[in-house]
C-alpha cells in the first residue's frame, strides 16, 4: 500500500509518500481499499500540531473516506469484503488502504459515488450536530452562515433549507456566493465589500438572525454576534481564519443570546447512537436531493500536499477529495 505520512510536525510540503506493508484487520476492525478521501481544514492544522487532536507520529492524515472492504476482523458482521462503505476515523485516510473500527464503518447507499460519499461524513456530521442539535434551528427561523462557501458552510445551508429555515450566506467573493445560491441560500452578503452588520440588519428587518453558524472566527465574529436576534444562538464551529476571537460577554446578556460550542468529533465518540441517527436522516435527505456535497477539485495521492495547501490558502469551495 501507499500512504502519505506525517513524520514530523510541519507544513504540507513536509509530508512524504511511502510504500508500506498492506494492512491486516484486528478483532472488530475493517481494512478498506480507499477510493476517495475527503480533505478538511482540521487536516491542515493536525499536521502542524495546531489542533486539539494530536496523533502519535508518524501517521497518515485524513479522517474520512469511501472505498471497498478488503478484509474484516473477528466479530465484524455488518460489512464483508467487496462491500462499498463510508468510514470516519481519527487519521489514516490519505492512503491506498485504511483501517477503521467496525463501528465507524457504514455501508454506502446505492446511487452515490465514492467522491460524494467521502465528502459527506465530517462536514455534514458537523453541520447537522451544530444546526439541529446545538442550534435548535426551527422551520421559519433565520440562520446566518459565515464562511458559507466552505464545506461545512454549504452543508449548513442545505441542512437549514431541509429544515425549512431562511438562510443568509456570507462569503468573501461573488464567485463563492454564487455557489451558496446554487445550494439554496435565500440571501447573500459579500463581507469583503459590504458592511456585515448593516446588511444583516437590512435582510432581517432589524430583528437579527435566530442562529449564527461560525466556522471562521476572526474579525467578523463580534459584528455578527452584535447582529444576533433575541434569544439567538451563536454556534462556535471553528476558527478557519486562524484567530480565536474574544467576545464581550455583555452582548450575550443584552440579547438573551447563547454562545454554543460545537465539537462534532467528541459528540460522535460520546453519543454514537445519536450521531448514527443524524447520518441516517441526512442520507435520506441526500436520496431526496435536499443535500448534495459540492466537489470542487480532485487530487491524486501524490498531490495530497497541494490539496492541503489549497485548503490552507482558502482556495477551496465546498469539498475537495484525494483519489488514491
Amino acid at each position: 500500500m501507499k500512504a502519505v505520512l506525517c513524520k514530523a510536525w510541519g507544513p504540507p510540503d513536509s509530508l512524504t509518500l511511502e510504500t508500506l506493508p498492506d494492512l491486516v484487520p484486528g478483532d472488530g476492525e475493517v481494512v478498506i481499499d480507499v477510493k476517495a478521501a475527503g480533505v478538511n481544514f482540521p487536516d491542515v492544522l493536525i499536521i502542524q500540531n495546531k489542533y486539539q487532536a494530536k496523533p502519535a507520529l508518524p501517521f497518515s492524515p485524513g479522517s474520512e473516506l469511501a472505498g471497498v472492504v478488503n478484509a474484516v476482523g473477528a466479530g465484524v458482521t455488518h460489512v464483508k469484503p467487496g462491500d462499498k462503505v463510508i468510514a470516519y476515523l481519527g487519521n489514516g485516510a490519505f492512503a491506498s488502504q485504511a483501517k477503521a473500527p467496525a463501528n465507524a464503518v457504514v455501508p454506502m447507499p446505492p446511487g452515490i459515488d465514492f467522491d460524494v460519499a467521502a465528502a459527506f461524513t465530517l462536514t455534514y456530521g458537523t453541520s447537522h450536530h451544530a444546526v439541529v442539535d446545538r442550534g435548535q434551528l426551527k422551520a421559519g427561523e433565520t440562520m446566518l452562515v459565515l464562511g458559507a462557501a466552505g464545506g461545512v458552510g454549504l452543508a449548513a445551508i442545505e441542512i437549514g433549507k431541509a429544515i425549512g429555515a431562511r438562510v443568509i450566506a456570507a462569503a468573501s467573493t461573488a464567485e463563492k456566493l454564487a455557489v451558496c445560491k446554487e445550494h439554496g441560500a435565500d440571501a447573500l452578503i459579500n463581507y469583503s465589500t459590504e458592511d456585515l452588520r448593516e446588511r444583516v440588519k437590512e435582510l432581517t428587518g432589524g430583528k437579527g438572525p435566530d442562529v449564527i453558524y461560525d466556522p471562521v472566527g476572526g474579525i467578523y465574529a463580534e459584528p455578527a454576534f452584535r447582529s444576533i436576534g433575541w434569544r439567538g444562538r451563536y454556534l462556535v464551529v471553528g476558527f478557519a481564519n486562524g484567530e480565536i476571537p474574544k467576545m464581550p460577554l455583555n452582548l450575550a446578556l443584552l440579547k438573551g443570546a447563547s454562545l454554543v460550542g460545537v465539537f462534532w468529533g467528541d459528540f460522535a465518540r460520546r453519543e454514537p447512537k445519536a450521531n448514527q441517527a443524524n447520518m441516517v436522516q441526512m442520507l435520506g435527505w441526500m436520496k431526496e436531493g435536499k443535500i448534495r456535497p459540492h466537489i470542487s477539485a480532485r487530487y491524486p495521492l501524490e498531490q495530497a500536499a497541494q490539496a492541503l495547501k489549497d485548503m490552507e490558502a482558502r482556495k477551496v469551495t465546498g469539498k475537495i477529495v484525494i483519489n488514491p
